[in-house]
C-alpha cells in the first residue's frame, strides 16, 4: 500500500532536517541551556524551521508543537508534533544517538510516526491501520512471553529511582529478565518495533521525545502506555513500550509509586 500524503510529507520534512543536522554536526556550536536546563543549538532550532516549513507548505492548516518554536493553532483537527533533535546532548557530545521525531495528532490521538537517526543511519515510520517499517521494511515486536527469557531496556530513571517502593519493585523485575539494556532515546523503541528486545520503561520524558515512537512501536504490533497504563497524550511525562505480554509486568512496577 502506498504511502498517505500525511506519511510522504512527514518523511520529506525528517530528510530536509537531516540535512541541517549533517551541515552542522561536529562542528564545534555556541551551546545554550534552556529554562529547564537542556542544551538547545543553532542546529535545533534550524533543523525545526526546516521540517515546519515541509509540513506547513503542504497543510497550511494543520496546527503545529515544535520544542523550539513553540505552538500554533494547537486546537486544529490536525497537529503536527515535533522535535527537531532529540537527544541534543548526544548531537553536541558528537556521538549518533539523536534523532528527529515527527508525530500527527488527528482529533487528540496519535496516527502516524516518523523517527529519523540520520547519523545513525535508521529511519522508522508508522501510519494508524499500515504497520510499521524501518528503513522501509516492515517490522514486528517479538512474542516473547516470559521474564527470563525477556530483554528490559532502561531510560532516564531519575524519578523511578527516587522512590524506594517503586525502584525495589524495579529491582525485582531486573533480577527476573534475561538482560538488562539502556539503551535510550530513539534506539529501544526502534529495537523494541524490530522484536529485538521486548520491553522498555522510561520515566522523564515529554510527549514530543516519544509521540511517534509510540505510534511506530503500535503499528508493530506492540502496547504502548504512559506509566499509570494510560494512552499517552500531550501531559505524559513517562512511557512503558513492550511486545504485549511484558506489559503487566512494568505496570507492577510504576503501580508502586508513592506506595
Amino acid at each position: 500500500m502506498s504511502a498517505s500524503p500525511f506519511l510522504r510529507t512527514a518523511i520529506e520534512a525528517a530528510r530536509a532536517g537531516e540535512v541541517v543536522i549533517k551541515h552542522y554536526y561536529q562542528s564545534n556550536l555556541r551551546i545554550e541551556i534552556k529554562a529547564d536546563r537542556t542544551p538547545v543549538t543553532v542546529a535545533d532550532v534550524e533543523t525545526e524551521q526546516a521540517i515546519r516549513g515541509v509540513l506547513a507548505g503542504a497543510f497550511p492548516e494543520h496546527g503545529f508543537y515544535g520544542e523550539e518554536t513553540g505552538q500554533e493553532r494547537a486546537d486544529a483537527e490536525y497537529v503536527w508534533l515535533v522535535d527537531p533533535i532529540d537527544g541534543t546532548k548526544s548531537f553536541v557530545r558528537e556521538y549518533p544517538f539523536f534523532s528527529t521525531q515527527i508525530a500527527l495528532m488527528h482529533r487528540g490521538e496519535f496516527v502516524l510516526g516518523v523517527s529519523n537517526a540520520p547519523l545513525f543511519g535508521e529511519l522508522a515510520h508508522a501510519e494508524r491501520g499500515h504497520g510499521a517499517f524501518l528503513n522501509d521494511k516492515p517490522v514486528h515486536v517479538s512474542n516473547i512471553a516470559v521474564l527470563d527469557q525477556a530483554t528490559l531496556s532502561l531510560g532516564n530513571t531519575k524519578t523511578l529511582a527516587g522512590d524506594p517502593a517503586c525502584w525495589g519493585e524495579l529491582a525485582k523485575l531486573i533480577r527476573s529478565v534475561s538482560r538488562i539494556r539502556g539503551y535510550g532515546d530513539f534506539y529501544h523503541y526502534h529495537l523494541l518495533a524490530s522484536g529485538k528486545i521486548d520491553l522498555v520503561i522510561e520515566s522523564d520524558v515529554g510527549i514530543l521525545d516519544v509521540a511517534a515512537l509510540g505510534v511506530i512501536v503500535q503499528e508493530a504490533g506492540g502496547t504502548v502506555t504512559d506509566l499509570d497504563g494510560r494512552p499517552l497524550g500531550l501531559a505524559s511525562t513517562g512511557i512503558i513500550a513492550s511486545n504485549g505480554p511484558m506489559h503487566p509486568h512494568a505496570l507492577a512496577v510504576t503501580a508502586a509509586r508513592g506506595a
